[in-house]
């Protein structure tokens, strides 16, 4: 799978069902040596996306459930 394939898609936690964020809005943390994505590094915002980062979300790639359409479902 490719990265643009991927990106833009909203990513979900499956156990509070609240949406973390959208692909294309995040960082990556990939191996240098092989070119895999390890994780994701989500930024959370206050203020309805205005003002400073409270903290961020590291979502590494064994926590994803499931890849759809529109979103990923993680389990955190």
């Amino acid at each position: 799978m490719r990265l643009s394939e991927i990106s833009n898609k909203e990513i979900i936690d499956y156990e509070k069902g609240e949406r973390l964020g959208v692909l294309g809005q995040t960082d990556l943390i990939i191996d240098e040596k092989d070119g895999q994505i390890e994780a994701f590094v989500i930024p959370t915002l206050k203020w309805f996306g205005m003002g400073k980062r409270d903290k961020e979300v590291t979502v590494y790639w064994n926590q994803i459930k499931k890849i759809g359409t529109d979103m990923i479902i993680i389990e955190v």
